[in-house]
């Protein structure tokens, strides 16, 4: 279903002010690319269905396939889950979250290609630090990453969403399950612990601040919370389809744009993930999302330990050989070149055309239906 209201139109509307916020000039690029995604503006492409009984035509505009934007993720989504099926193994996994206290949220504005560096490499050593322990598991662990940087209101929030498999490989080479045969991984409490004065070490190699602000730092617990596991493939790529190519917020949950405000809706995860509404003027709204724009360039997804990419071919491939490989996994549909009209036929384009839109004599030669 093709949501009502957009993040594009907030910034359209205020497409003449926004650079009167404040913006830097990467932040201003991402939310013009976001605010002209698949309109007339980013110019596109004509399709004709290749179903000799429909023949339908389509208009499409390019995307601006910026990840932080709301309709460019889907595509990206699928292709880097099939990616991922092929590395499955038939082993418990568990999900990890790593969350930073708010005390560092004035870091994650200033720096945050460092800080989050810091939190990507802290979760990785406390992984890797207790499935080495032989009172643990004794192995070499593995790991993915996801940064997200947002709560349900939009403010910022920086955590980490970890998948790591349920065991380690040992030094002969063999896939040594974690304990009670995979469906207990770690203490969170005591990798709370290590996490926050690993956390803390690093900061202080990389930041010249006062004792009192490591003071604080130590006065709270930290947060490692482990999920349960999953219990087979297919909850693996449920889960990796819901987490690793989010966004701030989608544009299914804007419910209305009245008045130069914003109403969204979102979940309280302090009453049960109980919904609720939240309405935010036009600036507030747009200064949130500016919030999770990320570094140029910066990594959010991350590989770790035997499912990196230098260890992977090698490694996971004779894992695989020894312990099984995953057969007949879902496949999620991508239905992206289907005639939207049939169903049966492929999208072939026909003619390509620039911001200054289709050529009307084409169009008008080809009795041309929109379909949207």
């Amino acid at each position: 279903m093709i949501p009502r209201y957009e993040v594009a139109h907030v910034l359209d509307r205020n497409a003449y002010h926004l650079e009167n916020y404040g913006y830097n000039t990467w932040q201003l690029r991402t939310l013009h690319a976001i605010r002209k995604c698949r309109t007339a503006a980013m110019g596109g492409h004509i399709d004709q269905c290749d179903n000799p009984s429909c023949n339908a035509i389509h208009i499409s505009y390019n995307s601006c396939r910026n990840r932080h934007c709301p309709k460019c993720q889907g595509h990206k989504r699928e292709l880097w889950i099939r990616a991922r099926e092929a590395e499955l193994l038939p082993v418990p996994y568990f999900h990890v979250v790593f969350t930073l206290p708010d005390k560092l949220n004035s870091l994650a504005l200033s720096e945050p290609k460092k800080l989050y560096n810091i939190l990507f490499k802290t979760a990785w050593l406390v992984i890797k630090g207790f499935g080495a322990n032989p009172k643990n598991i004794g192995a070499q662990m593995g790991m993915i990453a996801m940064l997200h940087t947002w709560g349900q209101n939009m403010a910022l929030h920086p955590h980490l969403h970890c998948i790591v498999p349920g065991g380690g490989i040992s030094k002969s080479g063999t896939w040594k399950s974690a304990k009670a045969k995979g469906k207990y991984l770690f203490c969170t409490k005591s990798m709370s612990h290590v996490f926050r004065a690993k956390f803390v070490a690093h900061l202080r190699s990389a930041f010249d601040l006062p004792q009192s602000f490591y003071d604080t730092l130590f006065a709270k617990s930290w947060v490692v919370y482990c999920k349960q596991q999953f219990y087979g493939p297919e909850q693996v790529i449920e889960y990796l389809g819901r987490y690793t190519h989010k966004i701030a917020i989608s544009n299914h949950r804007i419910i209305s744009l009245n008045h130069g405000k914003v109403c969204f809706t979102a979940k309280d995860y302090r009453k049960g993930g109980k919904k609720h509404n939240i309405t935010l003027d036009d600036t507030e709204f747009i200064r949130r999302f500016t919030l999770h724009i990320l570094p140029k360039g910066f990594v959010r997804i991350r590989h770790f330990g035997f499912l990196s990419s230098k260890n992977k071919k090698l490694v996971l491939g004779n894992l695989q050989m020894h312990i099984g490989v995953i057969k007949d996994i879902p496949k999620p549909d991508i239905l992206l070149n289907k005639c939207q009209k049939c169903k049966i036929g492929n999208r072939m384009v026909i003619h390509v055309f620039d911001g200054r839109g289709p050529p009307k004599l084409l169009l008008s030669k080809l009795k041309l239906q929109r379909i949207t």
